[in-house]
């Protein structure tokens, strides 16, 4: 368990925590609650049901953005949410954008979106699952308390 809040106060984690929180909260807020321009949650069931991804995968996936967004911000068990949304980012490009290739569509000239922000994602996300929360976060609290113990 220790190992799970294990974190040093690095303050680029903490960068990349705070910069994924706020991608993935304003994503999970699309797809739960119509915010930001989104489709909200039976639209987006819709439209993951156009994927064959069933209803209970896709309650998964938006609490994995939304908490998971929740999770980094706070920076409590940052290494669960990194692997969530990893594992989410992974089905989104093997499920919905990989047939699209690595561009985002800037030009609005295929019918999707690439991969590209996915693998970005991912890589940042690694840095989490492999380093922790950093700096000013509830791991670097815990994992604190306990070496002192």
């Amino acid at each position: 368990m220790t190992r799970l809040f294990d974190t040093r106060p690095d303050p680029l984690l903490l960068i990349a925590r705070l910069v994924l929180a706020a991608v993935m909260f304003a994503h999970g807020s699309q797809k739960l609650f119509a915010l930001f321009g989104g489709r909200g949650l039976d639209a987006t069931y819709a439209f993951f049901a156009n994927f064959g991804i069933p209803p209970w995968l896709g309650t998964i996936a938006m609490v994995a953005e939304f908490g998971g967004a929740i999770a980094l911000l706070l920076g409590l068990l940052g290494r669960v949410a990194a692997a969530g949304l990893i594992v989410n980012m992974l089905v989104a490009i093997i499920v919905v954008h990989g047939q699209f290739g690595f561009f985002m569509n800037w030009a609005n000239a295929q019918k999707g979106e690439g991969i590209e922000f996915h693998l970005i994602t991912i890589a940042l996300l690694l840095m989490i699952l492999v380093r922790g929360s950093g700096l000013l976060s509830v791991d670097h609290v815990l994992s604190r308390a306990s070496r002192h113990r």
